[in-house]
């Protein structure tokens, strides 16, 4: 009897960076929201250089979860490095990503993945946001800022959850802090990104990587480039040939004792 082994559907790709207390539960939904979608799947997470017990943590979850892929980096390269080294580990056709702080509710996976059906990229739109009132002010206005100077139409970047067809993320190249433009990335390439309103936890562990200044300042330069980069861009077709143009034969190959090469007499 042959084995037959089913091709990858689905992969979750979730950068993890000190997140300890938040995994076993977040391994713990994911992995049950994508079983009931009932195609195969596998869960990434990317260990960006954690300083507590990630990696042993990770370990031990693979041990109760098949699914599950742990991907040790050797060192904190930031989300940007984490989320390029789970797309380029991850096998599924289609690649979602999320935090592990556990803000991203695992159960709005299918909702975003839907969206798929009329775009190449989904993104989440954060509801009722549970962070404190300046970290809120200091997305708003970052959001706003990259949306006016882009135009990708997209109100909220700075969630994590979202859905891509692979072809979107083998186009991509991402350099440092460039996960913060991901549907314009995507749009340059000519894609089609759609947004999805979904749901929003407090952290209710850990300790949050971004501030007001990481918000605002980093992205404004990183910002600068994109557009740079967007200005820049030009996408082309190849315009079919006729399909009567002949292709030249390939010349055949020299016969024994013949000089490949010839030589003018004189």
């Amino acid at each position: 009897m042959t084995l037959r082994i089913c091709p990858i559907v689905h992969s979750a790709v979730i950068p993890a960076h000190n997140e300890a207390h938040n995994l076993p539960a977040l391994v713990a939904e994911v992995d049950a929201v994508l079983a009931g979608m009932g195609e195969p799947y596998e869960i990434v997470v990317v260990n960006d250089g954690s300083t507590d017990d990630t990696s042993e943590v990770l370990r031990r979850l693979a041990g109760s979860y098949p699914a599950l892929r742990p991907v040790d980096l050797d060192g904190n390269y930031g989300q940007s490095a984490a989320f390029d080294a789970g797309f380029r580990c991850a096998r599924g056709a289609i690649l979602i990503t999320l935090d592990a702080d556990g803000q991203n509710p695992p159960a709005e996976i299918p909702r975003v993945v839907s969206a798929l059906d009329r775009a190449d990229m989904a993104c989440g739109w954060r509801q009722g946001r549970r962070d404190s009132f300046v970290k809120r002010w200091a997305s708003k206005l970052a959001n706003t800022v990259r949306r006016l100077v882009l135009n990708d139409g997209i109100r909220d970047t700075g969630c994590s959850l979202k859905a891509f067809r692979r072809e979107v993320v083998e186009r991509m190249k991402l350099f440092h802090g460039m996960h913060r433009f991901l549907p314009a990335l995507a749009q340059m390439e000519g894609f089609a990104v759609a947004e999805v309103p979904v749901a929003h936890h407090p952290r209710l562990r850990g300790k949050s990587h971004y501030g007001v200044w990481n918000r605002l300042w980093g992205p404004l330069v990183d910002m600068c480039v994109v557009y740079w980069m967007k200005r820049r861009c030009r996408r082309w077709r190849i315009v079919e040939q006729e399909a009567s143009l002949e292709i030249p034969a390939p010349r055949a190959a020299p016969s024994a004792g013949t000089p490949a090469v010839a030589r003018r007499a004189g």
